[in-house]
């Protein structure tokens, strides 16, 4: 599993919250609930994303943006129409004076708003995985793809379903927004001008890309770096520099890294599992040996890990 399938495995898991937004001018959302990641796609009309720190940015139909959490954002017709709405973690919605709110009214299945000519896909994905986190800390705080750039069905075919209400339409509209997602987050991070991280870019690399995924495939091997090398035809010391100069750490340090952040994942999302059989997993030779490197990465240990995380 390399980190941008990653991205998806926790949210995906729980589920992320999918909604159409129909309005009508002037309407304007105050967006604070603290999401790690939301989805916006135009399919009518135009809006405006306001970030609290940063430019104003306006979406036209087809456009596609990604909001980075958990910093609050604004969503309007215009970057002057005060709030009317403030969305809260765990998608409460009130006033902006902490009353219940009456101006936007459910509108049908997943559907809510004034009604009007304006029409917002959302797609909010409520946690992030140690993995993951690596990867949206990567990203800035507003991702936007032009439909005249970007040209995608992927929008269209969820706008479409988004209104259904019949067996497994959740798991559907689920497969389809991760499809938009990681679609868009790749044709991001494949543009010439965006930075995108290191370990991404090593990817395209055929000899460091090929060491990257047969350590994120199989963390639980005895790796060495001369067992790693002779895996990719390469000497020792030449995969050390290469990796080093493209990812920018050793193979073992990212090895490293990947074991622990893939351990802690698997604690959130298996709360049965013994701290042994995690361990195993991503490559550890005991229990003990897991928890003296996790508490050194994460400051607790896994125990008090997986305990926080529910």
């Amino acid at each position: 599993m390399d980190p941008l399938a990653a991205l998806l495995d926790g949210p995906r898991a729980h589920g992320a919250f999918l909604l159409r937004s129909v309005l009508t001018p002037p309407w304007s959302l105050r967006i604070e609930d603290q999401a790690p990641l939301t989805v916006v796609s135009v399919v009518h009309g135009e809006a405006w994303i306001v970030p609290d720190t940063g430019d104003a940015v306006l979406l036209g139909e087809g456009d596609v943006a990604i909001a980075r959490g958990p910093d609050p954002y604004l969503v309007a017709d215009h970057p002057a129409t005060p709030p009317q709405a403030v969305i809260l973690p765990g998608q409460e919605c009130r006033t902006p004076d902490g009353g219940h709110l009456t101006a936007y009214a459910d509108l049908g299945v997943r559907t809510w708003g004034t009604g009007g000519p304006v029409v917002l896909l959302t797609g909010t994905y409520g946690m992030a995985g140690e993995i993951s986190r690596k990867l949206i800390a990567a990203l800035p705080t507003l991702i936007v793809l032009r439909a005249a750039d970007w040209p995608t069905p992927l929008a269209g075919l969820l706008a479409d379903e988004i209104g259904r209400d019949v067996p497994g339409q959740e798991a559907v509209l689920d497969r389809l927004l991760d499809l938009l997602l990681i679609a868009a987050l790749r044709a991001w991070f494949d543009r010439p001008d965006t930075s995108a991280p290191a370990w991404y870019r090593a990817h395209d690399d055929p000899v460091v890309g090929q060491a990257l995924r047969l350590l994120q495939h199989q963390p639980a091997e005895p790796w060495t770096v001369a067992k790693l090398a002779a895996d990719v035809g390469v000497s020792r010391a030449a995969l050390a520099r290469r990796f080093a100069a493209t990812v920018g750490e050793t193979p073992m340090a990212y090895l490293a890294g990947w074991r622990l952040a893939l351990a802690a994942d698997l604690l959130r999302q298996h709360p049965d599992a013994t701290i042994a059989s995690v361990a195993r997993q991503v490559g550890y030779g005991s229990a003990f040996a897991l928890s003296a490197a996790f508490k050194r990465e994460f400051g607790v240990s896994p125990q008090h890990y997986r305990s926080r995380t529910y």
